[in-house]
């Protein structure tokens, strides 16, 4: 990741890596129709956008409020 992908918009205080993650993750509950979606499907499309980790894209999760496998 870039620095300046962390640093938080003045608009609303996210970052370009936690909006692209929402976009993403978004677009996939909507074409699979389920409010879940599993966290490397969307590792997959994240990625096409930037490059990022599967434990950064953890941190971004948890920072947007994400419940890791809990129900």
């Amino acid at each position: 990741m870039r620095p300046e992908d962390t640093i938080p918009d003045v608009r609303d205080g996210l970052t370009r890596v936690q909006r692209i993650v929402l976009y993403e993750l978004h677009k996939a509950q909507k074409e699979t129709g389920r409010e879940f979606v599993p966290s490397i499907m969307l590792w997959g499309r994240v990625v096409e956008h930037l490059s990022i980790s599967q434990d950064e894209l953890t941190k971004v999760l948890n920072s947007l409020g994400a419940n890791s496998g809990a129900r």
